[in-house]
């Protein structure tokens, strides 16, 4: 019988009702948020001490940016699964987290079940990768 295990997501949003919202959504889809940050710098040093199994990180966060966070967390990190989430409409700036390894991203203003969906689908693609 195969196990069935948990994802473990850290939340990275400078915006307290946005982590909320999200922690609702995750809890709802029976995933653990093991941290919050506020800012990249904190979601740096989150993601090295709990090494969680997604990462929903905001672009435009103080102190360091979540394009930026993602640059170093990929690095040292490189098969982390990073979902970005952003409210702008700019497009080259989401290629551009893509390509630096972000997995997905999500719009922050996608109704809560496409968001969730959106979840969901780059949890089982990276699970179909692990196997």
């Amino acid at each position: 019988m195969t196990e069935i295990r948990i994802p473990r997501v850290l939340l990275a949003d400078d915006e307290p009702h946005i982590r909320l919202l999200l922690k609702k959504a995750l809890t709802m889809m029976n995933y653990t948020v093991v941290g919050e940050a506020k800012n990249g710098i904190e979601a740096i040093e989150l993601f090295g001490k709990e090494k969680p199994d997604m990462l929903l990180m905001d672009i435009n966060m103080p102190l360091k940016t979540g394009t930026e966070a993602l640059k170093e967390i990929v690095a040292e990190f490189p098969d982390a699964l990073v979902i970005m989430l952003t409210s702008v409409s700019d497009l080259s700036i989401v290629e551009k987290c893509l390509e630096d390894g972000a997995s997905n991203y999500i719009r922050k203003d996608t109704p809560l079940a496409e968001m969730k969906k959106l979840i969901e689908e780059s949890w089982l693609g990276c699970l179909g990768g692990l196997q």
